[in-house]
């Protein structure tokens, strides 16, 4: 839930195993790990790092977090990088 008085800020956090160390393309899209939907950075990053964490002896596995709030008004982005 946001704060009070503060923007939603949409983040969406995912992962899974990459075809390739150095990149973003995953390596089978069924097992995409959606782990879901934050109303803002600092709660995206606290899921982010658990996940990150839990799979930490798998050099192949990679978390991201989505600027969805970028995707949805492209135009408000701005420079802001949170």
């Amino acid at each position: 839930m946001s704060e009070p008085g503060k923007p939603q800020l949409l983040h969406l956090v995912i992962g899974g195993e990459l075809t390739a160390l150095g990149g973003t393309e995953f390596k089978d899209l069924d097992k995409v790990d959606i782990v879901g939907v934050y109303p803002n950075y600092a709660s995206a990053y606290v899921a982010w790092k658990a996940k990150a964490q839990q799979t930490v002896d798998n050099a192949h596995m990679r978390y991201f977090i989505v600027h969805l709030h970028r995707l949805l008004d492209p135009e408000t982005a701005g420079g802001s990088t949170r």
